[in-house]
């Protein structure tokens, strides 16, 4: 069970005022110029996939419930605030009685997610669905992209266990607590994180360090003192000194003289140095020769998606991996940039008024209106074929076929039959009731498996890609053309 706290793992602080100061500033503005009474319609999006990858996959979706279940202004929070002296009395007997009032869509954890499509949606008043900005991006970005490292990672090691091992070098608290929980989502089975079991129920596993043996006269009392506490589950750190005329050597000994005789069978020797794929292939047949067959070979040391791949193209014999900085800092690309970007506001009437932000580079210009997401699946072979964004009120019709074609290279164009489509975004928040059940860790865990077994191997690999289709719909692209003409004239010099 997740703990369901709008809280500081490290104080138990309340993290309502973790927003960007400029969002309490134009809270303020709104509500003194009315505009804050204004229905918004806000996207979170992202507009390129890390590591130049072929996909991403979403997370955080959990932590996004917790905070906007607990918003609250405490009465230190409003004092801070009067005593900055630029908000009026107005706005802070606002803050003093706010209540979340917004409705919220996001795309539910674990499902494959492309760049430019809205992974979370906001519908509220204006004051409000600009204030949870901040947070919606840093939970988002920050879980979205351990989650996809994590799943590179695991698809790498072929089936083989990935542990999750960066606490020590994740970059804070909330990064070895939430990044584990993203890891997990991706791929790992486990992690080293204890907190993370404790909060989310994911295996803490470990054994030895390099101390442990260190500690001890030598290495051979050092793996036996182990053996006798562990005998059901012992795993020896053989690479301290060297680990084939010691390590190796030492650790069968006592397997032989301390396990064996009570009749424990031993778990694995793990590498965490040296040239793994050499040393890899050399346990293993001395291992074999021994009788232990059965015994399990774990590595760790600055691993990558880069370096698993190429060492078990090296025929290194590795059973499970331990990941740790590399994954938790996602570190070849450690930014994953999302954006929140205002799409529509909404009349007196009812009447929604699509709004666009335009800019000489092309990818930042946004899409309007207030939108949902259809993901197009092949029937023939279940597998994905392209995402379709629409306005909110257009919906498919299964039975006819569709019409796609590449939002800038218009001409390219694909007539689609014999397909089904699901829509992404899932109702979370009503009128800021929440109104949806986050699955566990480990159940979202298995929806990215399914989910990710529906994209094509092309747009899995690793480099070069194929490009996963993005389309919109003639309505939504009719729509955008017309604001780009209209805005364009208007302030052509």
């Amino acid at each position: 069970m997740e703990f369901t706290k709008n809280f500081d793992v490290r104080n138990g602080r309340n993290l309502t005022m973790l927003v960007d100061f400029y969002e309490l500033t134009m809270g303020n503005g709104y509500l003194e110029s009315e505009a804050g009474n204004k229905t918004a319609y806000f996207d979170m999006f992202f507009r390129r996939v890390p590591d130049d990858g072929g996909y991403c996959i979403m997370a955080g979706v959990q932590q996004i419930i917790e905070y906007l279940s607990n918003l609250k202004f405490s009465d230190e929070d409003i004092e801070y605030l009067k005593s900055r002296n630029i908000f009026s009395e107005k706005f802070l007997n606002y803050l003093r009685n706010f209540k979340f009032c917004c409705d919220v869509w996001a795309v539910p954890e674990g499902n494959p997610v492309f760049p430019n499509e809205p992974l979370v949606v906001v519908k509220g008043p204006a004051i409000q669905a600009q204030f949870v900005e901040t947070m919606i991006l840093l939970t988002v970005n920050h879980q979205t992209l351990i989650a996809t490292k994590a799943n590179r990672i695991c698809r790498a090691a072929e089936g083989r266990s990935v542990m999750e091992f960066g606490s020590r070098r994740a970059q804070g608290y909330d990064g070895a607590i939430y990044g584990a929980r993203a890891a997990a989502i991706g791929g790992c089975n486990s992690t080293a994180c204890t907190i993370a079991e404790q909060m989310f129920g994911i295996p803490a596993v470990g054994t030895m360090a390099h101390s442990w043996i260190q500690l001890f006269p030598n290495e051979y009392e050092a793996f036996k003192a182990w053996a006798e506490v562990y005998p059901d589950n012992c795993t020896l750190l053989i690479d301290t000194y060297n680990v084939l005329k010691s390590g190796l050597p030492n650790a069968i000994k006592v397997f032989n003289e301390v396990l064996l005789p009570k009749g424990y069978r031993p778990k694995g020797i793990r590498l965490d140095s040296g040239d793994i794929t050499y040393l890899s292939k050399k346990c293993r047949e001395i291992l074999d020769k021994a009788g232990f067959s059965d015994v399990n070979i774990v590595v760790s040391n600055s691993l990558d998606e880069f370096i698993i791949r190429d060492v078990l193209s090296q025929g290194a014999v590795i059973d499970s991996f331990g990941v740790g900085e590399r994954l938790i800092t996602a570190k070849s690309e450690p930014v994953f940039g999302g954006v929140y970007k205002l799409a529509a506001v909404e009349n007196e009437d009812g009447t929604i008024v699509p709004k666009i932000k335009i800019s000489e580079n092309e990818e930042k210009i946004t899409n309007p209106g207030f939108k949902k997401i259809y993901r197009i699946f092949d029937k023939a072979n279940d597998k994905a074929i392209a995402d379709l964004i629409t306005l909110a009120e257009e919906n498919i019709d299964e039975n006819n076929p569709i019409e796609l074609f590449n939002p800038v290279y218009t001409w390219k164009k694909k007539k689609i039959k014999d397909y089904y489509v699901k829509e992404l975004l899932v109702k979370i928040f009503d009128k800021g009731k929440l109104v949806y059940e986050s699955p566990d860790v480990m159940e979202i865990r298995k929806i990215v498996q399914e989910e990710t077994e529906k994209l094509w191997p092309e747009v899995l690999r690793f480099e070069n890609p194929h490009n996963y289709y993005v389309d919109l719909s003639r309505k939504l692209w009719d729509l955008k053309e017309e604001l780009l003409h209209k805005y364009s004239s208007e302030y052509v010099e």
